[in-house]
């Protein structure tokens, strides 16, 4: 019953809907030239041959999604991928690092006409679902074409699990969209099997097999020479609240490190001018990354507030803090820290990494902490005594390269769908 009423409020919500996304437009969170994608309309012609769709909702996501992409390529260079997101952030992302035949579009909005639309004109022949965006009128209407649907990379928050599972007939029809779901962990699989699903493997986090960070060699040379031999360390992915406990660490540290270059890194970059105003208020030397002046002597604090620079900063820094996990948030991948020979720090919210920040805490990886005096004392910490920091570079390190096999186990679980001969009769002839 609560899809179809949801159908039906799909439609009587267009109006409000267009106006919301040129609310959205106007804040500049949508694409100003590509508004139409998220009607359904596409903006590329769509190429030959069979296309595997791929969505990655957000940035994290789209990241994970690019070692993947390359895998396929690789092994089935003759097979197009249309490649989906949500946000500008993930678009401009996957502007600067996606395989120039790879298509990006923005993902419609979740309204049956747009979704006829979209589903109509690129004909996908395989489907693959990054984590846990269960779209009711998208899942339903792809089972109707007779799509062949796999999750990938499958997570259940426990707040989602206990929501859907006050829905079970609703969200067992979602689960049964999909003919093979491919889970994070055995906790996760465990949930989905409960909330409906049938078929379950569990390969493991394809965020631990991604691609290091990039970075602009140049760029690094040219903050390098700026920064000299100040002491430098880096809050990244930070989130709303966070700052605030990042620069009080920072004050506590100038004591000790008078000449201390603390450089922030937000998540949401759109918020970079919002931060230098609220730490400039405090007293604090600011400077905004997006200005592109270097980094002067003065400098206390730097906010690096552009996209896909954060490889960048992880491999001038040898301390980093990950941000969303001070905040009730989750937090971000402390694996891209750990790549780039980081001696990473984290707050104690790690719902979204549960696995990989216990296997570093088992192995001395990783230093938690809980508020602005521990952040500050783990920081000074790192800094003086340099056995300590490689001895925790080197045990993250060792873990992230443990975890790049799990790439080809996904690639196992996907070969059947992508060998020519196992694709569905309707499509085999498509010229």
């Amino acid at each position: 019953m609560i899809i179809p009423v949801y159908r039906v409020l799909s439609y009587a919500a267009i109006p409000f809907i267009s106006w919301f996304l040129q609310r959205r437009k106007s804040k500049k969170k949508e694409h100003p030239g590509r508004l139409k994608e998220r009607f359904g309309y596409p903006s590329k012609i769509r190429p030959k041959g069979n296309i595997v769709w791929l969505h990655a909702a957000s940035v994290g996501e789209a990241i994970s999604a690019l070692s993947l992409i390359k895998e396929i390529k690789k092994f089935y260079s003759s097979t197009q991928i249309l490649i989906t997101t949500g946000t500008v952030t993930s678009e401009r992302i996957m502007a600067e690092r996606l395989p120039s035949d790879v298509i990006h579009q923005f993902i419609p909005i979740d309204q049956p006409i747009w979704i006829k639309r979209f589903l109509s004109y690129w004909d996908p022949c395989l489907i693959l679902w990054m984590e846990s965006e269960f779209w009711p009128n998208f899942l339903t209407d792809i089972k109707k074409r007779k799509i062949p649907l796999i999750l990938i990379n499958a997570r259940i928050s426990q707040n989602s699990y206990k929501i859907w599972k006050r829905f079970p007939k609703t969200i067992s029809r979602l689960m049964n969209c999909f003919i093979l779901c491919m889970a994070q962990s055995e906790r996760d699989a465990n949930k989905l099997i409960k909330l409906g699903a049938k078929a379950v493997e569990v390969p493991g986090n394809l965020k631990y097999a991604a691609e290091s960070l990039p970075a602009d060699d140049s760029e690094l040379t040219a903050l390098w020479n700026a920064i000299g031999k100040r002491p430098i360390w880096i809050a990244a992915s930070t989130h709303q609240g966070e700052e605030a406990i990042v620069a009080d660490a920072h004050r506590f540290l100038s004591s000790s490190y008078p000449n201390l270059l603390t450089i922030i890194i937000p998540r949401h970059p759109i918020r970079g001018n919002e931060i230098a105003s609220s730490l400039s208020n405090q007293g604090f030397m600011t400077q905004l990354r997006e200005e592109r002046h270097s980094i002067e002597a003065k400098t206390e604090i730097y906010i690096a507030n552009t996209i896909g620079e954060l490889g960048l900063f992880y491999r001038l820094s040898p301390i980093a803090f990950v941000g969303g996990t001070l905040i009730p948030h989750g937090g971000q991948n402390l694996l891209e820290a750990a790549k780039l020979d980081c001696a990473i720090i984290h707050g104690p919210s790690t719902d979204n990494f549960t696995t990989i920040t216990k296997e570093m805490s088992k192995v001395d990886g990783s230093i938690l902490v809980h508020n602005k005096i521990e952040l500050a004392e783990a920081v000074s910490t790192l800094m003086s005594d340099e056995t300590r920091r490689q001895a925790q570079i080197i045990a993250a390190s060792n873990i992230a390269k443990d975890k790049i096999s799990i790439l080809g186990k996904v690639m196992n679980h996907l070969s059947p769908f992508l060998t020519p001969d196992k694709v569905p009769p309707n499509i085999q002839n498509r010229s």
